[in-house]
């Protein structure tokens, strides 16, 4: 199995701004300017703002079209989403393919944006899992340069790039609705780096994405790889801000499993879990303590399928940061024997 190549961008190239999930734009539209001053800063691009972006009560057909006509246009060269939400599956599954296939460019996005990132797969287009303006590219204080750093591999760069845990981790932001919070920087914590199960070296392509997300695909029957691509895939799965019960994780991966896809895969990569929210306050040891279950959980469920592929847990993609923009249907190379993890971008 074998994904389009992406072409990659240059100084001054026009990106879309999109929000096929919740319109955030609409809410925080300061956030949503730091977010453009960003890519014109830091990354030379141009952005350019599609009709729904930053309309609230925008149908799933407004968002539709924004995403066609963002892929049709030749001028646009990458499409960014602002952020994630709860809608996609609702919309996606309906989606024609041939303006996206027929018009290859990279897709940044995560957590719902998942759909988006699955239908491309299916059309043969590779995407990238991370990077939504409000939560990297509009940053507090300053975008991470960890976090820079991948998104200029996916922008700019060719070629296979090693993948290094971050130094430091945070897994909660500040309040958009405060204008002043935008200047402060947030609170990070020491990242234990990350874990590891199996010693079996292995590679193939990624797909997953956000396993809340996921499982809705799974629930209503979205279309997703068949049994015999999943033999090529490595899995990424991340969990939300939901924070979902261990039970729940393991039965996700129980699905999976049952369905024959664990059997199949090449490997496993999760994204640390985030272990708090506004509403959902944690201690130090208590975050510790879900994150250190979740990964127990996901080695236990996943043995009971497949005893030889690899699970690195606690990696820097998904709702974390700073974060990778993972690759998303582009080959993954896990070297268990030395720990390290290669990605093609």
């Amino acid at each position: 199995m074998e994904l389009q190549k992406l072409p990659k961008l240059k100084k001054g190239d026009k990106v879309a701004i999109v929000s096929p999930s919740f319109a955030a734009s609409a809410v925080w539209p300061h956030v949503h300017d730091l977010g453009l001053k960003r890519i014109r800063e830091v990354f030379g691009l141009e952005p350019v703002e599609y009709p729904a972006t930053a309309k609230l009560d925008a149908t799933v057909e407004e968002k539709a079209a924004d995403l066609v006509a963002a892929f049709s246009n030749p001028e646009i060269k990458a499409v960014i989403s602002t952020l994630g939400g709860d809608i996609q599956v609702t919309y996606i599954k309906n989606l024609l393919s041939e303006p996206f296939a027929n018009n290859p460019k990279p897709f940044f996005g995560y957590s719902d944006n998942s759909h988006i990132c699955n239908f491309l797969f299916l059309n043969g287009i590779p995407s990238f899992y991370g990077a939504a303006l409000f939560t990297q590219f509009a940053h507090q204080k300053e975008m991470n340069p960890y976090t820079v750093k991948y998104i200029k591999d996916a922008l700019f760069n060719e070629g296979e790039f090693e993948l290094i845990p971050s130094e430091f981790f945070n897994d909660i932001g500040l309040d958009w609705g405060d204008a002043e919070q935008l200047d402060k920087e947030r609170e990070y914590e020491t990242n234990e780096g990350w874990s590891w199960d199996g010693s079996k070296n292995t590679e193939g392509l990624l797909w997953g994405g956000c396993l809340e997300s996921v499982d809705e695909m799974l629930r209503h029957g979205v279309k997703i790889p068949s049994l015999e691509q999943f033999e090529d895939i490595v899995l990424i799965m991340e969990t939300s801000e939901e924070i979902p019960s261990s039970d729940y994780v393991m039965r996700f991966f129980r699905a999976l499993g049952e369905r024959g896809i664990l059997l199949r895969i090449k490997g496993v990569c999760v994204g640390r879990a985030k272990a708090r929210e506004f509403d959902k306050m944690r201690t130090p040891e208590e975050r510790v303590m879900y994150r250190k279950e979740q990964q127990e959980t996901i080695i236990k469920t996943v043995r009971l399928y497949n005893n030889e592929i690899p699970i690195v847990q606690n990696m820097d993609f998904g709702h974390t940061e700073p974060q990778i923009s993972m690759p998303y249907g582009n080959k993954i190379r896990i070297d268990s024997e030395n720990r390290k993890v290669h990605a093609q971008f």
